[in-house]
């Protein structure tokens, strides 16, 4: 047992021993748990959903449904009304004025009612309606559960996407893939627990979306790139044994200062460290795609004629290939179209063409290569952005930030497929059946991968903080 620090100018004593050492006493019996953990990793897939299963009734938690999730953000907002949530009001009412009260946009350049140019079918057995931006997405409609009833807080790019991933709208909390990994941790030890495959667009409110906040920083997401080297530096540059002696000392030095320290903030350090070791042998493997057959490759659209379709099949290809690996939470980035994003204040067609082009095919080919790997079950595929957009113009044609209703989906998980939950007005402003917010969404991914979210919390500032702060309902209907 160590000894509790002494203070040795003799006007203080310590009282006993520290929680630290304490721990330290008892190292025999949390390595029985180290254990444990090790054994699930290595237990057919079976035994680690009992023992998965085991853990969250438990707990008091709910049986897990998902072990991870892939969340494809759409930076910058799509329009409901030209993707998931048809409304044929808007041609009855195009280019008149719009007949509904509005509040304060982004821009107050507001046009008249803006129909949308692209048309609505109905698909699979579902009869899910979805707009010729998304033929190939449409494919797997049996698949999506649609909500067109989500709400945002914030009107602001910025402001909205600290919201979506962390639940606050300022910097400094932790996002939810963090969240995730801190109460889920991670299956495979060497990759990150949460991972972020940047296409080429970082989000407004840069990487802050992707933050640890106050939890343990080797909860950060780490970003990856799909083209080149997916981790700058990722390749050791000394010997192997020249290295491991370098590791082995930091090791040490970094321990005894830890030890001193009693820092949390170090204790990550470390272990971040450490990840990065492994992950010199694990990420190069990742990130070789010269292992998936050419079928996968123009599943996805590797050669397909747009670049920004090419890059995003490489993201979530990779995406893939990290939840076959065990990581928890992948968050997958827009690429760089030749437009803006998804943020179309002007030239709604060609914009919102653009993004759709680039984002379609790799997708739908994401959502039918889980499921014929039997993947899907596990794995619930989020697709949403900070808000959407109005449906009356800006200008004469474009769309302004609309946060009062539109729509996101979901899918495999635990997820109930085929169907559309929530509803906007007839003009598809506002959320009018079944509203839900950020927190809800959040609420209900932790419940799929079987945690209550009022009760994933961590001690910060005197008091405990969670995802969901004090809100937070599953969305109706959605779980299988």
């Amino acid at each position: 047992m160590h000894p509790a620090p002494q203070h040795h100018c003799g006007r203080f004593h310590a009282t006993g021993p520290t929680r630290r050492d304490m721990l330290r006493t008892l190292g025999g019996g949390f390595g029985m748990l180290a254990f444990a953990g090790l054994f699930a990793r290595n237990a057919s897939a079976d035994d680690a959903q009992r023992l998965l299963d085991a853990r969250a009734l438990s707990a008091g938690h709910v049986r897990p449904r998902a072990r991870s999730v892939i969340f494809l953000y759409m930076d910058g907002g799509p329009s409901q009304v030209d993707t998931f949530d048809p409304k044929p009001k808007l041609a009855e009412y195009n280019g008149k004025p719009f007949p509904m009260k509005t509040a304060p946009t982004q821009f107050n350049n507001n046009g008249n009612t803006l129909a949308s140019p692209w048309k609505f079918r109905q698909y699979g057995e579902s009869g899910l309606p979805v707009s010729d931006l998304f033929p190939n997405v449409a494919k797997m409609a049996d698949e999506l559960c649609v909500v067109r009833s989500m709400t945002s807080t914030f009107s602001e790019h910025t402001n909205a996407n600290y919201f979506l991933h962390t639940g606050l709208g300022i910097p400094g909390r932790p996002s939810m893939g963090a969240w995730a990994s801190y109460g889920l941790g991670n299956e495979n030890d060497d990759l990150p627990g949460f991972v972020v495959l940047e296409g080429g667009l970082i989000p407004p409110g840069g990487l802050d979306c992707f933050s640890a906040g106050f939890l343990p920083a080797r909860h950060q997401g780490t970003v990856m790139r799909p083209t080149g080297e997916a981790i700058a530096d990722a390749s050791p540059s000394d010997a192997a044994d020249a290295q491991t002696r370098k590791r082995q000392l930091i090791a040490r030095l970094d321990s005894a200062f830890a030890h001193e320290a009693q820092a949390e903030a170090i204790e990550s350090a470390i272990a971040n460290h450490e990840l990065a070791y492994r992950m010199q042998a694990a990420v190069p493997e990742l990130a070789s795609l010269d292992g998936e057959s050419e079928e996968t490759k123009a599943l996805y659209g590797f050669d397909a004629p747009d670049a920004a379709t090419r890059v995003y099949a490489r993201e979530c290809c990779l995406a893939r290939r990290l939840v076959e690996r065990g990581v928890r939470f992948v968050e997958v980035t827009c690429p760089r179209t030749n437009g803006d994003r998804w943020d179309q204040h002007n030239d709604l067609r060609a914009g919102h063409e653009g993004n759709a082009r680039a984002v379609d095919q790799p997708i739908a080919a994401l959502l039918m290569d889980l499921k014929r790997r039997g993947l899907l079950e596990s794995t619930l595929v989020v697709w949403a952005a900070e808000f959407g957009r109005t449906p009356f113009a800006q200008g004469s044609d474009g769309r302004d930030h609309n946060p009062f209703g539109y729509s996101i989906w979901m899918a495999g998980g635990g997820v109930k497929g085929g169907t559309v939950i929530g509803a906007t007005d007839d003009f598809g402003y506002r959320a009018v059946e079944k509203p839900y917010e950020i927190h809800d969404l959040h609420a209900t991914m932790l419940h799929l991968m079987g945690v209550d979210h009022r009760r994933l919390t961590f001690r910060s500032g005197g008091r405990d903080h969670r995802l969901t702060d004090v809100h937070g309902k599953l969305i109706e209907g959605a779980i299988a």
